[in-house]
C-alpha cells in the first residue's frame, strides 16, 4: 500500500515555522510522505499539490486576516484545478469567529496551536480517500 502523500505549506510570509516542523516530524513519523515547500502563496501550493500529486494539503497561518483571504483563494485555485477532492486542513491562530468560515470554504478541519499530534494524524488517516 502506497504511503499517504501530504504536502504542508506557511500560507504568505509567516515566518512561524516551529509548529509546522513538529507536525512534519509527526506526521512522517506515523509512515506519511511529506512534501514540505515553506513559506509561498495559494497559486505555488495549488500547482505543487498538481504535480506532487498529493493526499492531503496541510497550511499553517498565524494571521487571521490574511490566513482566511489567502485560504479562500487557495480553495478556489485547488477547485479550479479539479483539486476540490483533496483533502486540506488548516492549523494556526484565527479569531475564533473566522473558524467556521474555514469549513464554509471547505477546509476539513482547523488545529488550532497545542493540537494534539495523534488527533491530526487519526483525523487525517480516518479521512483521507486512497485513489
Amino acid at each position: 500500500m502506497r504511503k499517504i502523500r501530504v504536502l504542508t505549506a506557511k500560507l504568505g510570509f509567516d515566518m512561524h515555522n516551529r509548529g509546522i516542523i513538529v507536525v512534519n516530524k509527526a506526521l512522517r513519523d506515523s509512515g506519511m510522505e511529506v512534501i514540505y515547500v515553506s513559506n509561498q502563496f495559494p497559486e505555488v501550493i495549488a500547482e505543487t499539490a498538481l504535480q506532487e500529486d498529493v493526499d492531503v494539503i496541510g497550511i499553517s497561518c498565524l494571521n487571521s486576516a490574511t490566513g482566511i483571504e489567502l485560504m479562500a483563494k487557495l480553495m478556489n485555485i485547488l477547485k479550479e484545478k479539479r483539486l476540490d477532492n483533496t483533502l486540506v486542513v488548516f492549523g494556526g491562530i484565527i479569531i475564533p469567529d473566522d473558524a467556521p468560515r474555514l469549513k464554509e470554504i471547505g477546509v476539513a478541519e482547523y488545529f488550532p496551536p497545542g493540537s494534539d499530534l495523534d488527533s491530526m494524524v487519526n483525523f487525517i488517516k480516518e479521512n483521507i480517500t486512497m485513489g
